[in-house]
Protein backbone atom coordinates (compact mmCIF):
# COMPACT_ATOMS: atom_id res chain seq x y z
CA UNK A 1 0.00 0.00 0.00
CA UNK A 2 1.24 3.49 -0.76
CA UNK A 3 2.50 5.51 2.18
CA UNK A 4 -0.30 7.68 3.53
CA UNK A 5 -3.11 5.57 2.03
CA UNK A 6 -5.11 3.09 4.05
CA UNK A 7 -8.69 1.88 3.77
CA UNK A 8 -11.59 1.72 6.20
CA UNK A 9 -15.05 0.22 5.89
CA UNK A 10 -18.36 1.92 6.62
CA UNK A 11 -21.14 -0.53 7.57
CA UNK A 12 -23.14 0.93 4.65
CA UNK A 13 -20.82 -1.07 2.38
CA UNK A 14 -22.50 -4.29 3.60
CA UNK A 15 -25.56 -3.27 5.64
CA UNK A 16 -27.15 -6.73 5.63
CA UNK A 17 -24.31 -8.16 7.69
CA UNK A 18 -24.59 -8.40 11.45
CA UNK A 19 -21.93 -6.45 13.26
CA UNK A 20 -19.74 -9.48 13.95
CA UNK A 21 -19.99 -10.48 10.28
CA UNK A 22 -19.13 -6.94 9.25
CA UNK A 23 -16.01 -6.97 11.44
CA UNK A 24 -15.06 -10.34 9.93
CA UNK A 25 -15.44 -8.91 6.41
CA UNK A 26 -13.10 -6.04 7.27
CA UNK A 27 -10.62 -8.53 8.68
CA UNK A 28 -10.70 -10.58 5.45
CA UNK A 29 -10.01 -7.43 3.44
CA UNK A 30 -7.01 -6.59 5.61
CA UNK A 31 -8.87 -3.54 6.96
CA UNK A 32 -8.56 -2.72 10.66
CA UNK A 33 -10.68 0.46 10.85
CA UNK A 34 -14.47 0.62 10.51
CA UNK A 35 -17.40 2.98 10.91
CA UNK A 36 -20.54 1.68 12.55
CA UNK A 37 -23.94 3.28 12.00
CA UNK A 38 -27.01 4.18 14.01
CA UNK A 39 -29.42 3.96 11.04
CA UNK A 40 -29.37 0.23 10.20
CA UNK A 41 -32.57 -1.48 11.32
CA UNK A 42 -32.00 -4.78 13.08
CA UNK A 43 -28.34 -4.01 13.70
CA UNK A 44 -26.28 -2.37 16.37
CA UNK A 45 -26.96 0.38 17.42
CA UNK A 46 -30.70 0.40 16.71
CA UNK A 47 -31.29 -3.15 17.95
CA UNK A 48 -30.23 -2.26 21.48
CA UNK A 49 -26.87 -4.05 21.44
CA UNK A 50 -24.96 -2.79 24.49
CA UNK A 51 -21.87 -0.75 23.62
CA UNK A 52 -19.70 -3.06 25.71
CA UNK A 53 -20.72 -5.96 23.43
CA UNK A 54 -19.72 -3.95 20.36
CA UNK A 55 -16.40 -3.03 21.96
CA UNK A 56 -15.65 -6.65 22.83
CA UNK A 57 -16.47 -7.85 19.30
CA UNK A 58 -14.21 -5.19 17.78
CA UNK A 59 -11.34 -6.01 20.11
CA UNK A 60 -11.71 -9.74 19.42
CA UNK A 61 -11.15 -9.15 15.70
CA UNK A 62 -8.48 -6.44 16.02
CA UNK A 63 -10.85 -3.77 14.72
CA UNK A 64 -10.72 -0.07 15.60
CA UNK A 65 -14.08 1.76 15.44
CA UNK A 66 -13.10 5.11 13.99
CA UNK A 67 -16.60 6.60 14.13
CA UNK A 68 -20.29 6.26 14.70
CA UNK A 69 -22.15 7.61 11.69
CA UNK A 70 -24.03 9.83 12.55
CA UNK A 71 -25.68 12.58 14.58
CA UNK A 72 -28.25 13.87 12.09
CA UNK A 73 -29.35 17.53 11.78
CA UNK A 74 -26.57 18.51 14.16
CA UNK A 75 -26.68 22.15 13.08
CA UNK A 76 -30.28 22.49 14.27
CA UNK A 77 -29.37 22.67 17.94
CA UNK A 78 -32.37 22.08 20.19
CA UNK A 79 -32.92 20.32 23.56
CA UNK A 80 -33.94 17.23 21.57
CA UNK A 81 -30.72 17.37 19.53
CA UNK A 82 -28.66 17.84 22.66
CA UNK A 83 -30.23 14.73 24.21
CA UNK A 84 -29.57 12.75 21.03
CA UNK A 85 -25.99 13.97 20.95
CA UNK A 86 -25.36 12.99 24.57
CA UNK A 87 -26.86 9.53 24.10
CA UNK A 88 -24.89 8.85 20.92
CA UNK A 89 -21.68 10.26 22.36
CA UNK A 90 -22.07 8.05 25.43
CA UNK A 91 -22.48 5.03 23.15
CA UNK A 92 -19.45 6.05 21.08
CA UNK A 93 -17.29 6.39 24.19
CA UNK A 94 -18.48 3.10 25.67
CA UNK A 95 -18.02 1.07 22.47
CA UNK A 96 -14.52 2.44 21.94
CA UNK A 97 -15.26 4.67 18.94
CA UNK A 98 -12.88 7.53 18.29
CA UNK A 99 -15.28 10.02 16.72
CA UNK A 100 -18.86 10.98 15.95
CA UNK A 101 -19.85 11.99 12.41
CA UNK A 102 -21.96 15.16 12.34
CA UNK A 103 -24.45 15.45 9.46
CA UNK A 104 -26.29 18.74 8.74
CA UNK A 105 -29.94 19.38 7.86
CA UNK A 106 -30.57 18.40 4.26
CA UNK A 107 -34.23 19.27 3.73
CA UNK A 108 -33.98 22.72 2.18
CA UNK A 109 -34.39 24.62 5.47
CA UNK A 110 -31.83 26.74 7.30
CA UNK A 111 -30.00 27.71 4.12
CA UNK A 112 -30.24 31.51 4.28
CA UNK A 113 -26.97 33.41 4.30
CA UNK A 114 -26.18 34.36 7.88
CA UNK A 115 -28.70 31.91 9.30
CA UNK A 116 -26.79 28.80 8.30
CA UNK A 117 -23.44 30.13 9.50
CA UNK A 118 -24.95 31.21 12.81
CA UNK A 119 -26.68 27.88 13.37
CA UNK A 120 -23.46 26.03 12.64
CA UNK A 121 -21.49 28.05 15.18
CA UNK A 122 -24.13 27.53 17.88
CA UNK A 123 -23.99 23.77 17.33
CA UNK A 124 -20.19 23.58 17.32
CA UNK A 125 -19.93 25.59 20.54
CA UNK A 126 -22.47 23.32 22.24
CA UNK A 127 -20.94 20.09 20.96
CA UNK A 128 -17.34 20.89 21.85
CA UNK A 129 -17.54 20.30 25.63
CA UNK A 130 -19.94 17.38 25.14
CA UNK A 131 -17.45 15.60 22.89
CA UNK A 132 -14.35 16.62 24.81
CA UNK A 133 -15.67 15.20 28.09
CA UNK A 134 -16.08 11.83 26.36
CA UNK A 135 -12.74 11.86 24.54
CA UNK A 136 -14.31 12.10 21.09
CA UNK A 137 -13.65 14.05 17.90
CA UNK A 138 -16.51 15.60 15.91
CA UNK A 139 -16.31 14.84 12.18
CA UNK A 140 -18.24 17.55 10.32
CA UNK A 141 -19.61 16.34 6.98
CA UNK A 142 -20.86 18.97 4.49
CA UNK A 143 -23.23 17.21 2.08
CA UNK A 144 -22.80 19.06 -1.19
CA UNK A 145 -26.46 18.94 -2.19
CA UNK A 146 -28.02 22.22 -3.32
CA UNK A 147 -30.72 21.93 -0.63
CA UNK A 148 -28.23 21.30 2.20
CA UNK A 149 -27.81 23.75 5.07
CA UNK A 150 -24.06 23.03 5.08
CA UNK A 151 -22.95 22.44 1.53
CA UNK A 152 -19.34 23.63 1.51
CA UNK A 153 -16.29 22.49 3.46
CA UNK A 154 -15.00 26.07 3.35
CA UNK A 155 -17.93 27.21 5.53
CA UNK A 156 -17.37 24.34 7.94
CA UNK A 157 -13.64 25.10 8.17
CA UNK A 158 -14.34 28.78 8.76
CA UNK A 159 -16.82 28.00 11.55
CA UNK A 160 -14.46 25.53 13.23
CA UNK A 161 -11.72 28.15 13.30
CA UNK A 162 -14.09 30.92 14.40
CA UNK A 163 -15.27 28.89 17.40
CA UNK A 164 -11.78 27.74 18.39
CA UNK A 165 -12.67 24.15 17.60
CA UNK A 166 -9.57 23.08 15.66
CA UNK A 167 -8.61 20.54 18.31
CA UNK A 168 -12.10 19.13 18.67
CA UNK A 169 -13.52 19.03 15.13
CA UNK A 170 -12.26 17.69 11.81
CA UNK A 171 -13.81 17.68 8.35
CA UNK A 172 -15.13 14.72 6.40
CA UNK A 173 -14.11 14.91 2.77
CA UNK A 174 -16.73 12.82 0.98
CA UNK A 175 -15.73 12.37 -2.66
CA UNK A 176 -19.40 12.22 -3.75
CA UNK A 177 -20.43 15.34 -1.85
CA UNK A 178 -17.29 17.22 -2.85
CA UNK A 179 -18.09 16.63 -6.53
CA UNK A 180 -21.70 17.74 -6.06
CA UNK A 181 -20.68 20.91 -4.24
CA UNK A 182 -18.42 21.97 -7.09
CA UNK A 183 -15.96 23.25 -4.51
CA UNK A 184 -12.35 23.59 -5.61
CA UNK A 185 -10.81 24.06 -2.16
CA UNK A 186 -9.76 21.03 -0.18
CA UNK A 187 -8.63 21.07 3.43
CA UNK A 188 -6.30 18.09 3.96
CA UNK A 189 -4.82 19.61 7.12
CA UNK A 190 -8.30 19.88 8.69
CA UNK A 191 -9.65 16.55 7.40
CA UNK A 192 -10.11 13.60 9.72
CA UNK A 193 -11.82 11.15 7.35
CA UNK A 194 -12.44 10.60 3.65
CA UNK A 195 -15.60 8.82 2.50
CA UNK A 196 -15.23 7.20 -0.91
CA UNK A 197 -17.89 6.11 -3.39
CA UNK A 198 -18.29 6.43 -7.14
CA UNK A 199 -21.03 7.20 -9.64
CA UNK A 200 -20.89 5.24 -12.90
CA UNK A 201 -24.42 5.92 -14.23
CA UNK A 202 -23.87 8.20 -17.23
CA UNK A 203 -27.57 9.05 -17.59
CA UNK A 204 -27.83 11.10 -14.38
CA UNK A 205 -26.79 14.76 -14.28
CA UNK A 206 -24.59 15.97 -11.45
CA UNK A 207 -27.39 18.01 -9.77
CA UNK A 208 -29.61 14.90 -9.86
CA UNK A 209 -27.06 12.55 -8.30
CA UNK A 210 -28.31 11.00 -5.07
CA UNK A 211 -27.10 8.44 -2.53
CA UNK A 212 -28.80 5.69 -4.53
CA UNK A 213 -26.29 6.27 -7.36
CA UNK A 214 -23.26 5.72 -5.11
CA UNK A 215 -21.39 2.52 -6.02
CA UNK A 216 -17.87 1.26 -5.41
CA UNK A 217 -15.12 3.17 -7.21
CA UNK A 218 -14.07 1.60 -10.53
CA UNK A 219 -12.92 2.62 -13.99
CA UNK A 220 -16.38 4.03 -14.85
CA UNK A 221 -16.28 6.53 -11.98
CA UNK A 222 -17.47 10.05 -12.88
CA UNK A 223 -16.42 11.72 -9.62
CA UNK A 224 -12.64 11.63 -10.13
CA UNK A 225 -12.06 9.75 -6.89
CA UNK A 226 -8.49 9.05 -7.98
CA UNK A 227 -7.78 12.73 -8.49
CA UNK A 228 -9.42 13.73 -5.23
CA UNK A 229 -7.50 11.10 -3.25
CA UNK A 230 -4.25 12.08 -4.98
CA UNK A 231 -4.77 15.76 -4.15
CA UNK A 232 -5.69 15.04 -0.53
CA UNK A 233 -2.68 12.78 0.06
CA UNK A 234 -0.36 15.19 -1.75
CA UNK A 235 -1.67 17.86 0.62
CA UNK A 236 -0.64 15.79 3.62
CA UNK A 237 -3.76 13.77 4.46
CA UNK A 238 -2.75 10.45 6.03
CA UNK A 239 -6.07 9.25 7.45
CA UNK A 240 -8.30 6.43 6.21
CA UNK A 241 -10.36 6.17 3.03
CA UNK A 242 -13.68 4.72 4.13
CA UNK A 243 -15.90 2.89 1.63
CA UNK A 244 -19.47 4.25 1.83
CA UNK A 245 -21.60 3.02 -1.11
CA UNK A 246 -25.37 3.42 -0.79
CA UNK A 247 -26.44 1.77 -4.06
CA UNK A 248 -28.92 -1.11 -3.85
CA UNK A 249 -26.85 -3.02 -6.41
CA UNK A 250 -23.87 -3.03 -4.06
CA UNK A 251 -26.03 -3.95 -1.08
CA UNK A 252 -27.55 -6.86 -3.03
CA UNK A 253 -24.19 -8.56 -3.67
CA UNK A 254 -24.08 -12.08 -2.29
CA UNK A 255 -20.62 -11.21 -1.00
CA UNK A 256 -19.15 -7.73 -0.96
CA UNK A 257 -15.59 -9.02 -0.56
CA UNK A 258 -14.63 -9.50 -4.25
CA UNK A 259 -16.06 -6.14 -5.31
CA UNK A 260 -14.35 -4.33 -2.43
CA UNK A 261 -11.03 -6.01 -3.21
CA UNK A 262 -11.36 -4.97 -6.85
CA UNK A 263 -12.08 -1.37 -5.83
CA UNK A 264 -9.13 -1.34 -3.43
CA UNK A 265 -6.83 -2.57 -6.22
CA UNK A 266 -8.23 -0.04 -8.70
CA UNK A 267 -7.73 2.87 -6.28
CA UNK A 268 -4.24 1.79 -5.24
CA UNK A 269 -3.05 1.42 -8.81
CA UNK A 270 -4.82 4.57 -9.99
CA UNK A 271 -3.33 6.79 -7.30
CA UNK A 272 0.12 5.23 -7.78
CA UNK A 273 -0.10 5.83 -11.53
CA UNK A 274 -1.12 9.48 -11.23
CA UNK A 275 1.51 10.12 -8.56
CA UNK A 276 4.31 8.70 -10.73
Amino acid sequence: MMAGIRFALNHMAAPRLRLDEFFALAQKLGITEVEIRNDLTGNAILDGTPPATVKAAAEATGITIISINALQRFNEWTPVREAEAMQLADYARDCGARALVLVPKNDGTGRANGERQGNLRVALKALAPLLQSRGLIGLVEPLGFEICSLRLKSEAAEAIKATGGQGMFRLVHDTFHHHLAGESDIFPDMTGLIHISGVSDRSVSVPDMRDSHRVLVDAADRLDNIGQIRDMTAGGYTGPLSFEPFSAEVHALASAEPALLASIDFIRSGVARTAA
